[in-house]
């Protein structure tokens, strides 16, 4: 039986219509030829009804427009036909990517905000999602005119579980993903803030899939280098997003979900740290809502175990893959390199929580109970021992450069300056390797010295440890260092930690120079001396005067005059520039 109802020749007839009675009518018939996913069909219904019409209709539903509309049903009915035609027009992806339809963004996003009808802002998110898919063009207007600032609060009203939910969270994910540098500017910060800020919500209440979207969206949006966000982060008068972003970290460490996902979670807890501090892991919000941030012993050691046991599998891994496994496979290198990025990272996580045991085992009042550190110390001990064994088979294979490797470096510098008696015999016997190991870009062990210099300086506060250094020949490489931080083409001359451990660590060795007469003498620091000279020539800091006149003397105790100047690198002129250097010192103790 055919059938009797109007067709789409007789809904176009309508849209064409001169008067407006005319393509409301059409329009009204319009909406159930648009549902039906005939592409073909919605193109003719929208070139028929024409993008002004349909603007003057939006208008009017806002109550923008004709003034012959009342208020209230009638404004409403506009209104739902507006957006109920704009949504379904707009997933034709041709139509969505118009420039018509792009300036509309700003409009829906504000009947957004304001409406209080369920089926409006449904469809207005499904509007939005469309067109900012649909082209770059669309998806830059949501930075250009603000409209993240208007939607980002609305977001976190939404019912969880709903489809405005849905289409809400899709929306931000590709705000987010194609966010890049032209978009960091301070037009669009306000936007930003706004969406960390309605994310973390949607990260702690959120118990479905989007949790995990939500989770991408925030370490995507706080490891940007954009400064000014992270300032504004950090000025928020309420810390309820930090405490939000607790909460959620918490719930995907304490559930069994995949491993990538608990990186992440530990991305962003690391994250956290670098904007806010690392007392952030010890904070405590009381929410308005049922969910309760957990309590901060519980946290502190659910973060450390859950890096500790990611980076155990990672050791494991990567040893497999680099020492053992096929190299033939053309991905090898790519999953290499994804397990040290990883490893990198919770490095960095477990290092600022090394700082904050730190502090805190130090404080009159600790925030954590003894009980607690006494597990940090003993879990700490366990992870620095497999990633010295991690170390020893890369030795074993011949293994000295590597970023991985480097950062093992960095992590067992930074934990034992703090334990410094910590797997003390592995560390000895391995002292020689670790100071040789190069970053993958490096041509020499500058780095690995570098971050080495904490552990080094306590360690040669007795005569064994300067033994043990002195040894391996550890002195000669500190002072390299030290030559490249302080000399002519140094890369720190100015006074940093770092230069200052390294000239500790220097006067500890020189100070025990009779005991280390085999392995010392006075020409593995003519070099020293000469970045002596250009470091104090035009500095007026007393302590750095005396660090270097009280270097320079003890050298010149291991050694003579004419012992220096048969050195080819070594004249008159530097010998008398040394002992200017020794009377200003001298003059500054007078004073």
């Amino acid at each position: 039986m055919e059938s009797t109802g109007p067709s789409l020749d007789d809904c176009l007839k309508l849209l064409r219509g001169q008067r407006d009675e005319q393509k409301l009518a059409g329009l009204l018939l319009a909406a159930k030829f648009c549902q039906g996913g005939d592409t073909a069909s919605v193109l003719k219904v929208y070139e028929a009804v024409g993008a002004r019409f349909l603007q003057r209709l939006l208008m009017t539903g806002m109550g923008k427009g004709a003034s012959g509309v009342k208020s209230g049903e009638e404004q409403e009915a506009f209104l739902r036909l507006s957006i109920t035609l704009l949504a379904a027009l707009c997933r034709v992806p041709e139509i969505a990517s118009s420039e018509e339809m792009n300036s509309q963004i700003p409009h829906v996003a504000e009947i957004t905000s304001t409406s209080s009808d369920p089926f409006i802002v449904e469809e207005c998110y499904e509007f939005l999602l469309l067109v900012a898919a649909a082209s770059e063009n669309g998806l830059v207007k949501f930075y250009e005119s603000g409209v993240m600032d208007i939607l980002a609060p609305h977001i976190s009203t939404l019912t969880d579980g709903s489809r405005s939910l849905e289409f809400a969270m899709q929306l931000q994910q590709l705000v987010v993903n194609r966010l890049s540098d032209d978009l960091l500017n301070d037009e669009n910060l306000r936007g930003m803030l706004a969406m960390v800020t309605s994310v973390a919500r949607q990260f702690a209440v959120l118990q479905n899939i989007h949790k995990f979207d939500a989770l991408h969206m925030l370490t995507t949006l706080l490891s940007s280098n954009y400064v000014p966000l992270h300032e504004a982060l950090r000025s928020i008068s309420t810390d309820i997003w930090a405490s939000q972003i607790r909460i959620g970290i918490s719930e995907i460490l304490q559930n069994r979900v995949v491993s990538t996902e608990k990186l992440q979670a530990l991305l962003l807890a690391d994250l956290m740290m670098s904007i806010l501090g690392v007392n952030w892991l010890l904070e405590h919000t009381s929410l308005h809502h049922n969910q309760e941030p957990m309590p901060v012993d519980k946290f502190v050691l659910l973060v450390l175990e859950s890096s500790r046991v990611e980076v155990a599998v990672l050791l494991n891994e990567l040893a497999y893959l680099k020492y053992e496994a096929s190299r033939s496979s053309s991905d090898a290198a790519g999953t290499i390199f994804q397990k040290q990025r990883s490893l990198a990272i919770l490095f960095s996580l477990m290092e600022k929580i090394i700082k904050l045991m730190s502090t805190v085992s130090g404080a009159k009042d600790p925030s954590v109970k003894e009980s607690t550190l006494t597990k940090m110390i003993l879990g700490l001990n366990e992870t620095i021992d497999l990633v010295l064994d991690f170390l020893q088979d890369s030795k074993d294979h011949g293994q000295i450069k590597g970023d991985d490797l480097l950062a093992a470096v960095r992590i067992i510098g930074s934990y034992l300056a703090e334990a410094p008696t910590a797997c003390k015999e592995k560390t000895r016997d391995l002292l020689g390797y670790l100071l040789s190991i190069e970053g993958e870009e490096e041509s020499s062990p500058f780095y690995s010295v570098c971050f080495l210099l904490p552990m080094l300086c306590q360690l040669t506060m007795d005569i064994d440890g300067c033994k043990a250094l002195a040894s391996v020949g550890g002195h000669k490489m500190i002072v390299e260092c030290l030559v490249n931080m302080v000399g002519r083409n140094g890369k720190m001359v100015n006074i940093s930690d770092r230069v200052l451990l390294a000239c500790d660590t220097i006067l500890n060795l020189l100070l025990n120079r009779k005991e280390l007469e085999v392995w010392i003498e006075g020409s593995q620091f003519v070099n020293l001396l000469h970045a002596l000279i250009f470091w104090t020539e035009n500095c007026k800091d007393p302590s750095v005067v005396m660090m270097a006149s009280s270097i320079c003397s003890l050298v010149f105790d291991l050694t003579s005059e004419e012992s220096l100047l048969n050195q080819w690198n070594f004249d008159q002129s530097s010998f008398e520039k040394l002992s200017h250097l020794i009377v200003r010192s001298l003059n500054q103790v007078q004073l």
